[in-house]
């Protein structure tokens, strides 16, 4: 079904919020919100990296002095405790390590203060008020040198110990930060099977599993087996360059909303988890093909064992192998190249934008008990199991994606290169508004990144 047709199941509004201040005055790439703090990183075609507050949306510092071309991909390590560390990567090849001590947003006497309910500028520093502190402020601490072409994509394991990065030479690497206080890094393992250039990286959000996205229009997925890193698994579905892969939320279910309110209707999340658990988070995609896929990992047979306690394990069985099925292909909305997509951790929203300069939120829900099975191939209606089965059943629960909201031209003429979500952090400059949304979870925003050099803020309004 054609795009504007998609876009009639609308039930939510996007609406601008703020411009990201000021503005970078080249193409920007990608935007990295910071896993505790209310900042992100914008890189730049500038070869710098901009850090923004998320409270009253102005430049904190700027990253600068360590590529020589455009800074392509940046990231956050995890973990990390009094000290914020990024990796940039390069057109120039290489990858940088960044490390600040954290002290955004620490007002006298140790408490935090993040200019909320300032609007004045922060003249690029946060705390500091003298532009000459930039340079120290942030240490350029390591470079890592080993890809021959641009650097596309870095992205940091959950554990924060393993740094994965791809490139144009069709390469994807695997560094190891070995943590002895002199900024080492090491080569763990270089990854060749892609026959194209691998457009992104990402981590699975609680296993050391890679994903990874190419020219050669596949997915694959790296695992170490016996302190050797190899692919377990190549997808195949889409009919394009595949530009961005990320993972579901490890504790997302789907939207009740579609479900009358019942104990039916609070028993599915559980039901969801419990019917999913040997499966694990599902990865999404999205493709020159002007698609966005979701694809889920089929379970092994576990072994049996006389002493099994009945609880069912999550290891991953032994054998390399791992078999992954294309589960849906969300409503049709985009008519040019997808770019980005972005599966929020907190909601289970998602998010798709790229050169058409839209930007489109789906939700996926549970398909009620009532709902008719006729027309299940519709392809504005993506639905989750092939079986007649509905979500009061006792077999397994369906579900299927609609589209929540559509902004068009959100950067005007200009090409959108990244989505991201992050958490909300302007609450007093909007007090009317609660931290939590009607559904009681964690209120988000979209942030998208252009190539007018222009960072945008959105919020999903219902």
């Amino acid at each position: 079904m054609k795009a504007a047709q998609a876009m009639a199941a609308k039930t939510a509004t996007l609406s601008f919020l703020s411009d990201l201040t000021p503005p970078s005055l080249e193409r920007t790439w990608l935007t990295a919100p910071h896993p505790s703090l209310p900042i992100v990183a914008t890189c730049s075609s500038d070869k710098t990296v901009r850090i923004y507050s998320l409270t009253n949306f102005n430049l904190l510092s700027t990253v600068s002095g360590g590529h020589k071309r455009s800074v392509r991909s940046c990231a956050w390590k995890p973990n990390v405790k009094g000290e914020s560390v990024l990796a940039t990567g390069s057109f120039d090849a290489t990858v940088g390590i960044w490390r600040r001590w954290d002290s955004y947003g620490r007002a006298e006497g140790g408490g935090e203060d993040w200019g909320l309910g300032d609007d004045s500028p922060s003249n690029g520093h946060g705390p500091h008020d003298d532009g000459d502190d930039d340079e120290e402020e942030w240490r350029f601490a390591v470079l890592l040198d080993g890809h021959d072409s641009e650097v596309k994509s870095v992205s940091w394991s959950p554990s924060g110990t393993l740094l994965a990065t791809c490139s144009r030479d069709k390469s994807i690497w695997i560094w190891e930060d070995l943590e002895d206080g002199d900024n080492n890094f090491e080569t763990v393992a270089v990854l060749q099977q892609h026959s194209g250039d691998v457009k992104c990286v990402a981590w699975h959000p609680v296993e050391e599993c890679l994903a990874s996205a190419s020219y050669d229009d596949t997915i694959r997925l790296w695992r170490e087996d016996i302190d050797d890193w190899g692919q377990v698994a190549c997808l195949k579905g889409h009919e394009g360059t595949v530009w961005t892969v990320d993972w579901e939320g490890a504790d997302n279910v789907p939207s009740t909303q579609s479900v009358e309110d019942g104990e039916e209707a609070s028993s599915l999340p559980t039901r969801w988890r419990e019917q999913h658990a040997l499966s694990g988070p599902r990865l999404i995609s999205c493709s020159d093909d002007r698609t966005v896929r979701v694809w889920r990992r089929q379970p092994k047979q576990q072994p049996s064992s006389s002493c099994s306690s009945g609880i069912p394990s999550i290891i991953r069985p032994v054998g390399t192998d791992e078999t992954w099925n294309e589960e849906a292909v969300l409503p049709r909305a985009h008519d040019l190249s997808i770019y980005a997509v972005a599966w929020s951790k907190r909601t289970g929203r998602v998010a798709s934008t790229g050169a058409d300069g839209r930007i489109v939120v789906y939700e996926e829900r549970f398909v009620p008990a009532t709902a008719s099975t006729a027309g299940s191939g519709d392809a504005d209606k993506m639905e989750m199991d092939a079986e007649p089965t509905s979500a009061s059943s006792d077999g397994p629960l369906r579900t299927e994606w609609t589209i929540l909201a559509t902004v068009e031209a959100a950067h005007g003429i200009y090409e959108i290169n990244h989505i991201c979500w992050a958490k909300r952090a302007d609450r007093r400059r909007h007090q009317e508004r609660q931290d939590t949304d009607s559904s009681g979870r964690e209120e988000e925003v979209l942030i998208t990144t252009a190539d007018d050099g222009t960072i945008k803020v959105w919020t999903v309004e219902q």
